[in-house]
């Protein structure tokens, strides 16, 4: 983003996707009208994705988080573990990675005895070795990706 403005408001918007408009407009210091168009502007160039609760993982019922790294068994295998894996919805994130994994997944789940069984169902699914690092504590994350 060149422009101040719109690196504010983004700035704005991804610290709290619910400020409303007059919020938005008092932090970038532009009409309510000005912000509304601004915002309109940068979904329709993608800059803005979507909007978003925030989820308390233990109050929804999926406390344990964990990292898994999937390398294929098969290193001629078709590298499709993303789509083979997509329809396993404690899987929050899938990303390619650079060393000796493929993808790097985060998962959370409800219980150590639904970890194992996920871990089982991912290899299953894609045809892969495992590696799983269980979190203790998160300190931060969902951190806003555009700063002040």
């Amino acid at each position: 983003m060149d422009d101040a403005v719109d690196h504010a408001l983004l700035a704005a918007v991804s610290r709290d996707g619910r400020a409303t408009l007059a919020q938005l407009s008092q932090a970038v210091g532009l009409s309510t009208s000005a912000v509304q168009s601004r915002l309109k502007r940068l979904e329709a160039r993608g800059a803005i994705t979507g909007y978003q609760a925030v989820l308390d993982p233990e109050l929804v019922g999926a406390p344990l988080s964990a990292f898994i790294e999937i390398t294929p068994l098969d290193p001629a295998q078709p590298d499709n573990a993303p789509e083979l894996l997509e329809h396993l919805t404690a899987i929050e994130a899938c990303h390619s990675i650079a060393g000796d994994a493929a993808y790097m997944l985060f998962v959370r789940v409800a219980s150590p005895r639904a970890l194992e069984q996920l871990v089982r169902d991912i290899r299953l699914a894609a045809n892969v070795s495992t590696r799983t690092t269980v979190v203790l504590q998160t300190f931060y994350e969902r951190r806003p990706v555009v700063n002040p």
